[in-house]
């Protein structure tokens, strides 16, 4: 398209990276959310969770006009950035939770705009980077998640969402 931007074509990447987690999520009944491959693994509902708590830092942070990853302990930069997050008790809310997060996340970051956006921001590892590089830190993170969401999926022998949209509704390959 014509005009796109690289602040753009990262929005559109975060929102498609988003909403196929959601698919993966949608395929799972409300009893896999429990699910855990191993005792010291995150639950089903545990990861999803993480993505909306890390999604929430990311677009806090990086619309921040002081963002800074280094500013705040880890686990104290998740409780600022999800303070006003309430509690869900069920997969479709928390799926609904995912997608209000994502809606929220890319109004911030348009409203921050893209010249904010190629500033650079103070990451983890107390290296500099622009913004926009960070957010793509962001979109793989979701992605590398999709992928155990997948994972959980086929172990609780459930086709997942992908797959179904590749080679058809039942999902046999």
């Amino acid at each position: 398209m014509a005009g796109r931007t690289l602040f753009d074509e990262a929005l559109t990447a975060w929102d498609y990276a988003r909403r196929s987690l959601i698919a993966e999520a949608e395929v799972v009944p409300d009893d896999g959310y429990d699910f855990r491959p191993t005792p010291s693994s995150r639950s089903y509902r545990d990861l999803l969770w993480h993505v909306v708590e890390s999604g929430c830092m990311m677009t806090g942070e990086l619309s921040r006009p002081d963002g800074d990853f280094t500013r705040k302990p880890y686990p104290e930069l998740l409780a600022e950035h999800t303070a006003h997050l309430s509690p869900v008790d069920t997969p479709a809310e928390l799926r609904a939770l995912l997608e209000r997060t994502l809606e929220d996340g890319l109004d911030r970051l348009r409203d921050a705009g893209e010249v904010h956006m190629l500033q650079q921001i103070r990451q983890f590892d107390g290296e500099l980077s622009t913004r926009l590089s960070w957010m793509h830190h962001g979109i793989a993170h979701e992605e590398y998640h999709r992928g155990q969401a997948a994972l959980y999926a086929r172990l609780q022998g459930i086709v997942p969402a992908l797959t179904r949209a590749i080679h058809g509704e039942d999902g046999e390959e």
